[in-house]
């Protein structure tokens, strides 16, 4: 009897060039704050547009990161996700309105309570609208990209004129709660009290969106389900089930996000969403499909470069994002951080 031979497994070290490849994303974002502080020159107009870009970037974030899971887990190209910002925002902003003895007592606490019941209020809301609209209009065409391109855009204009129906076909111009309005001096910069708000909700969804994919068994099977759809069938999960839920729960965001917009904006329009509907895609486009990652780290380029150009050269601010989005997928035809191939 022959004895077995001895097996040693041998790990192969990761290049260098590769491993870097694979962080220079990560970099993108310090390096664009570093070169704007170089081309602004002044620290407190630097620290002003950092801090009024990232918090764009985190509402955009927030917004881009229901569309981005929704696109790479369903392969579902939603253009009607537009329609849910624009219904986010109005319903949050009547509860905003409906209480403004809450939004204009000068108590922290009582803004703060006023807007998370608005945001309460217009998840909810999205979140039905977005079950009834997967279920009515995408379900049957999924797998037929022009048609839910068509349909999607079909169902983003029949809800803005329901909300022109149901809300009016004007503006609405509002005011914050009122400890939210103004600013606070720090290191010679103005930064706005709803901006750093803006930037700490960012985070923190950002940081909860991790911890439910990266340490629940729900997450574990969305990203499953990202990767190979299949695979994860022939274990004997639902998947269709837990494409509602998602599709609900980008929904529900992308109604945080218009509240978020709005508030920021202080004024909504029926079309809004629409409006938005540019931003977001290629934030989901350079971030990379079904990566929040990637989403997240798209959303702060496109924040800041938006407010350093705007300051810098005004003109060229309307093509920034574009060229952004032209010079990442030339460098990264995929996205930065892609977790599926594009279809």
């Amino acid at each position: 009897m022959t004895i077995a031979p001895t097996h040693k497994p041998t790990f192969a070290d990761i290049p260098l060039s590769e491993r870097l490849a694979k962080a220079t994303p990560l970099l993108l974002v310090p390096l664009l704050v570093l070169v704007g502080l170089a081309a602004i020159g002044n620290p407190s107009s630097w620290l002003t547009l950092t801090v009024s870009g990232l918090a764009m970037g985190m509402m955009i974030f927030i917004i881009a990161s229901g569309l981005t899971l929704v696109f790479g887990l369903m392969d579902v190209i939603n253009f009607g996700h537009g329609a849910f910002i624009s219904v986010g925002a109005f319903v949050g902003i009547s509860v905003l309105l409906a209480l403004g003895g809450w939004a204009g007592a000068p108590s922290l606490l009582l803004n703060l309570l006023v807007v998370l019941l608005a945001v309460i209020a217009a998840m909810i809301v999205t979140g039905g609208l977005g079950w009834a609209f997967e279920k009515v209009i995408v379900r049957p065409v999924y797998g037929a990209h022009l048609k839910q391109i068509l349909v999607t855009v079909g169902g983003l204009i029949v809800i803005e004129q329901l909300i022109a129906v149901v809300w009016g076909p004007e503006e609405i111009f509002f005011s914050r709660p009122e400890t939210l309005k103004g600013a606070f001096t720090f290191w010679g910069a103005a930064l706005e009290k709803y901006r750093i708000l803006a930037v700490a909700v960012g985070l923190g969804l950002f940081v909860a969106m991790r911890l439910v994919f990266r340490r629940t068994k729900i997450g574990l099977i969305v990203r499953a389900g990202v990767e190979n759809g299949e695979m994860v069938e022939a274990l004997g999960y639902r998947l269709s089930r837990v494409f509602i839920g998602v599709f609900i729960a980008g929904s529900a965001l992308a109604g945080l996000g218009g509240v978020m917009w709005g508030l920021y904006q202080e004024v909504i329009t029926a079309s809004m969403g629409e409006e938005l509907m540019i931003l977001v895609f290629i934030v989901v486009i350079i971030g990379g499909l079904g990566s929040v990652e990637g989403a997240f780290i798209g959303a702060l380029l496109v924040g800041l470069l938006q407010n350093y150009v705007a300051f810098l050269e005004p003109k060229l601010a309307l093509v920034s994002n574009i060229a952004l989005m032209t010079a990442i997928l030339m460098w990264r035809p995929q996205g930065m951080l892609p977790v599926v191939k594009a279809k």
